[in-house]
């Protein structure tokens, strides 16, 4: 997901992606724990995702 695509959204539609992706982020650790997990690179590109969303969040707020 590009920083660039993420601006465009609004407040409420950047919490709701903030939301899943922390959801997909647990699902991803359970499954690593498990030893299922087929792309151990989603954990990384997912946090760098959460990390993204974050940053514009309070981008937005001090605006």
């Amino acid at each position: 997901m590009k920083a660039r695509e993420l601006k465009e959204l609004g407040v409420d539609q950047l919490k709701e992606k903030l939301a899943q992706l922390n959801l997909d982020l647990f699902n991803y650790r359970m499954t690593a724990k498990l030893g299922n997990l087929e792309k151990p690179s989603l954990i990384q590109t997912t946090r760098k995702d959460i990390a993204r969303i974050k940053t514009i969040l309070s981008e937005k707020a001090k605006a």
